[in-house]
């Protein structure tokens, strides 16, 4: 009797234990992105960069303000913010800074590139490359990852990252290993994008990892692609043009809305 009794007593606890998973299982809500930061480059008196016949903060701008457009009609359950909707001055800090009050769970930074004007052949330079927030030595890192506790320390931070102490080591290694996701699913976004470019017969410049300033504290996947060169004639003309400009909004999305499907949780 005391053998069945302790086999129908582990039989019983084993079946609770099984209901309050499956209980809190079916509470957690599926993972969704909601959404997504559109940062037009530059802006205002940032906003040197030209070519022949356009300046870099009107055509990151046009293709942003596009990007949006057809995210909302394709993709209807995710919300888009702008930066900036207009030739205004935004800070780069404050670029990611609404990114991380929103709370998003994208963030990607539209720019053109350009060779030097010193530069032998500037013209001649072509391409597409997107960045992701990299770091070239581990103290950097370190340095970087202790920056950004201030980021956590908003008043609605402790609602998303529960106990987070700065000066606590293991906190200080939970958020380096966010930071390795987010730098992981960058990665990610980056080569989708890349890989869309490059559908369209694009130059290739690949996905590369550099300070920026305006990805260094995103608490979300963030990168930073540079559509063309400006300085190259050709590149600055399809870049102005409509259907250019559609073709590049078209790659953008079909990258988020690929991303969109690998990485959320039924």
């Amino acid at each position: 009797m005391p053998l069945k009794r302790l086999v129908c007593g582990l039989t019983a606890m084993f079946l609770v234990f099984a209901l309050v998973s499956f209980t809190n299982n079916s509470e957690i809500p599926p993972y969704r992105i909601k959404t997504i930061v559109i940062d037009a480059g530059h802006g205002g008196k940032d906003g040197a960069t030209r070519g022949l016949i356009a300046r870099e903060k009107d055509v990151a701008l046009q293709v942003a303000l596009r990007l949006g457009k057809s995210i909302s009609e394709n993709i209807p359950d995710i919300k888009v913010v702008y930066t900036r909707t207009e030739d205004v001055f935004i800070p780069l800090y404050e670029r990611i800074g609404l990114a991380n009050k929103l709370k998003a769970d994208m963030f990607i930074s539209i720019h053109c590139n350009s060779m030097p004007a010193s530069m032998r052949n500037r013209t001649a330079t072509r391409g597409v490359e997107t960045f992701v927030s990299g770091f070239g030595r581990l103290g950097e890192q370190n340095t970087a990852i202790l920056e950004n506790a201030s980021i956590l320390l908003e008043k609605d931070y402790e609602e998303n990252y529960e106990g987070y102490d700065p000066k606590d080591p293991e906190s200080i290694i939970i958020f380096s290993l966010l930071k390795n996701a987010y730098r992981d699913q960058s990665i990610r976004l980056a080569t989708m994008i890349q890989n869309e470019y490059i559908a369209t017969g694009r130059i290739d410049r690949g996905v590369k990892e550099q300070s920026l300033a305006v990805l260094a504290k995103a608490g979300m996947p963030a990168v930073l692609t540079e559509i063309g060169f400006i300085s190259n004639p050709e590149e600055e003309e399809y870049m102005t043009s409509e259907n250019g400009q559609n073709e590049i909004v078209t790659c953008l999305l079909k990258a988020i809305q690929t991303y969109k499907k690998q990485v959320e949780i039924n």
